[in-house]
């Protein structure tokens, strides 16, 4: 039978469960703790963020300066965050994401190389590719000059060549040594492997490697 003592004592158990359900659990016991906490809060934010950018740039719902720009950006902002939570529990950014279970693989890739996706090469590495550019040159006037015409000899060379050319973002737009050789990758392509450069052919590739190798010295200064 129900009576009003018994409402009261039920309303005053039900409120008692209450108050525990929505009892506040603090992380921290001081200011520092709670900055400590805040920081990592950013950086798993930073990281997700980072992860649906290269998710966008991979689904072109983003140009490729829009990316570079934010990539950047996110970069820079995720190694300063990372500077306010590196400790002994967490000595690297693997370590953290792990931690707090952050699946983020695309965004880890992009932190571990610490470049955007676009930014093909940089000052660590353009020597090398200085260097191969070279050297893909003159090997293939070499081949022509002692009479090595067939596609076979010349165009996996002559396709590195300008595969190499493509990856140097710091060349002018305008470089005219890159079209001479893409015009050659593209005829030779057309060919069977056994097929030969006629006398004229020979004479005309021997000329655009060299003119492009020039243009290519004149860009370095």
């Amino acid at each position: 039978m129900y009576s009003a003592s018994s409402g009261r004592r039920n309303e005053k158990k039900f409120d008692t469960n209450r108050s525990e359900l929505y009892e506040e659990i603090k992380l921290f016991r001081n200011a520092r703790e709670r900055e400590r906490y805040d920081n990592m809060a950013d950086l798993f934010a930073l990281i997700q963020t980072l992860q649906c950018l290269e998710k966008a740039y991979i689904k072109d719902a983003v140009t490729a300066k829009e990316y570079t720009d934010s990539c950047s950006k996110l970069l820079a902002q995720i190694s300063a965050a990372f500077n306010l939570v590196k400790s002994s529990p967490y000595p690297d950014i693997p370590t953290f994401m792990k931690e707090y279970y952050l699946d983020c693989p695309a965004a880890l890739q992009r932190i571990e190389e610490g470049k955007p996706i676009t930014v093909k090469d940089d000052q660590g590495n353009i020597r090398r590719e200085i260097a191969d550019i070279t050297s893909l040159y003159i090997t293939l006037c070499d081949r022509l000059h002692m009479g090595m015409r067939a596609k076979d000899e010349l165009y996996p060379d002559l396709k590195c060549l300008s595969d190499v050319l493509d990856k140097m973002s710091n060349l002018p737009p305008e470089f005219e040594g890159k079209a001479k050789i893409d015009t050659w990758v593209r005829q030779l392509d057309a060919l069977s492997a056994a097929d030969v450069l006629d006398e004229d052919q020979a004479r005309e590739i021997v000329f655009d490697l060299e003119t492009s190798r020039e243009a290519f010295n004149k860009t370095l200064g």
